[in-house]
């Protein structure tokens, strides 16, 4: 049983990777992620079926579009795998946790799902920021949002205001980095995403991923 949700889980992960590849392209290109079909970037040709298939038609089409053969960055075989690999992870941090009957319940799968959505986030941030060197708002802002909602129903509920000044904190403090070099050493985009982390992550694993992010 562990083992088939393992895959399932792996299949999801990369079928989501799939999207957000699309939604990467087309935030580059100032496009609509929610309609049209996907093409190829090049002779922007509208794909099939078998042309869509996560990693497996990458590999099989030797790393080329099968109309233009010209080639297809390898970002999106990786994002693919990324997702699919941190979609497991995060399943089996869960798994740990919980038992194999808990995890069908619904606020399991809440829980489940809302890691999902940052770990997808995270992505789309980084591999705009790693080709763009911009955290665009468009993307963090919803992010903060769902996390604050969530943090609101699970954590603020309970006068436990730990993520929120963890996230006051981790923003002061690449705040103050900022100001201090001038914008040279980090963009404003690291400030609000440093925001994120901490209400994400709250009281002290933000503490954690400070150290790991210097």
């Amino acid at each position: 049983m562990f083992l088939i949700f393992n895959f399932f889980i792996f299949i999801f992960g990369l079928i989501i990777g799939s999207f957000l590849n699309c939604v990467i392209y087309r935030l580059e290109k100032e496009q609509s992620f929610l309609k049209g079909r996907s093409f190829c970037p090049h002779c922007k040709y509208n794909l099939i079926w078998r042309d869509l298939i996560p990693v497996f038609s990458f590999l099989f089409l030797g790393g080329k579009c099968r109309y233009c053969h010209k080639k297809i960055s390898i970002q999106y075989p990786l994002v693919e795998l990324a997702a699919g690999i941190m979609f497991v992870l995060i399943f089996n941090l869960k798994f740990e946790i919980f038992n194999q009957f808990e995890i069908l319940q619904f606020p399991y799968l809440i829980n489940l799902f809302f890691l999902f959505y940052i770990a997808g986030s995270l992505i789309i941030i980084f591999v705009y920021d790693l080709k763009r060197y911009i955290i665009l708002d468009k993307v963090l802002f919803p992010a903060i949002a769902i996390v604050f909602l969530y943090q609101l129903i699970f954590s603020f509920r309970f006068l436990n205001f730990n993520p929120l000044w963890a996230g006051l904190g981790a923003c002061a403090f690449f705040l103050f980095i900022f100001l201090v070099s001038g914008g040279r050493w980090m963009g404003f985009g690291d400030v609000k995403l440093a925001f994120f982390m901490g209400l994400f992550l709250g009281y002290p694993n933000i503490l954690a991923a400070l150290f790991l992010a210097f």
